[in-house]
């Protein structure tokens, strides 16, 4: 089969189109003909950095974690999959488990889920790793109809998720954002935008909140803005963050009582840990797109396999608005 295979990780690495075998299936797999994957930061992490992160597989590598497609054989112990069947899943990429940018995986049946019926091979394909991040986040937080739900980052790849799922979930909905198009996207997907760079945490928590911040604040963007988030959150109120690798003062968290958690949805790829809650989570995800709830959007340019490397610079531009998808 064709695979893009990256021989050397690094700043200049480039994928190298090369015929592999066609995976073999193991205990509790499918064989899938990939019809559509999606790049994540994730991924542009791993080309660049390789064993400086203890997630990047060994070279040369099939990068790639999202994809959509039909399973053409299913392992003697897979029961709930069949030959035919259109699924969607986060399952390879990182560690000893080959990626999706390639012809066909053998992805293990607990990460994936039947395919929403109501979503092409690409929409379907740019979901899971965002999808899954956003609903852990908010589930984690105990969301729950009547909150006010602040979504940092609402016009990117998790962002756009998490605000419409916190929309489904009942939820009155914010979202910090830096431009137009990225504030008009999130007005489209039902949240009420806030620029971040023309108004102050202080004067936005007063406005929309009568000063007493908001119950759940998803920050997406993380890192040093997780202090916006402890500022903006209410007294005993919950910040679920995908960026954590920084070093901050903890006081504002301490005297408003404030829950925070950390969503790396890798875990149970890396560590083969509870993988069956990302296939639960797919399937729930699934229902809520196909009751017209949740619409991933998708950047405007397409990609072919062969274009991965144009796919990962555009990513990293900070130009696309949505997922960016590779088409098989």
């Amino acid at each position: 089969m064709k695979a893009m295979l990256i021989n050397k990780y690094g700043e200049d690495a480039v994928f190298k189109a090369s015929e592999i075998a066609k995976p073999t299936l193991k205990s509790g797999e499918v064989l899938v003909k990939i019809a559509a994957s999606s790049v994540n930061t994730v991924d542009t992490m791993i080309r660049k950095m390789g064993k400086g992160l203890p997630l990047s597989p060994d070279n040369p590598a099939i990068l790639g974690m999202d994809f959509a497609g039909t399973i053409e054989a299913v392992s003697e112990d897979v029961n709930e999959y069949a030959v035919g069947d259109e699924v969607y899943g986060c399952s390879g990429g990182l560690a000893d488990l080959p990626g999706t940018l390639a012809e066909y995986i053998a992805a293990d049946s607990d990460l994936i889920a039947h395919k929403p019926k109501n979503l092409s091979m690409k929409e379907a394909a740019a979901l899971p790793l965002v999808a899954i991040t956003a609903y852990e986040g908010l589930v984690r937080a105990g969301i729950k109809a009547g909150q006010k739900v602040l979504v940092h980052g609402g016009s990117g790849g998790v962002g756009h998720i998490a605000l419409q799922l916190a929309k489904h979930f009942g939820a009155d909905v914010y979202s910090t954002g830096g431009g137009e198009k990225q504030l008009e996207l999130i007005e489209q997907l039902g949240a009420t935008a806030i620029n971040y760079k023309t108004e102050p945490v202080e004067n936005y928590v007063k406005k929309h909140t009568n000063g007493k911040g908001f119950d759940i604040v998803y920050d997406s963007v993380g890192a040093r803005n997780l202090i916006n988030s402890f500022n903006a959150a209410a007294l005993n109120g919950h910040v679920a963050t995908t960026v954590s690798l920084v070093e901050l003062d903890l006081s504002v968290a301490h005297f408003k009582g404030l829950s925070l958690h950390v969503v790396f949805m890798l875990i149970p790829m890396l560590h083969n840990y509870r993988r069956e809650d990302h296939s639960q989570i797919l399937k729930n995800v699934a229902k809520i797109v196909e009751s017209d709830n949740l619409k991933p959007i998708l950047d405007h340019q397409r990609f072919s396999l062969e274009d991965i490397g144009k796919a990962h610079a555009r990513l990293e531009s900070g130009q696309a608005m949505g997922k960016i998808v590779i088409e098989n």
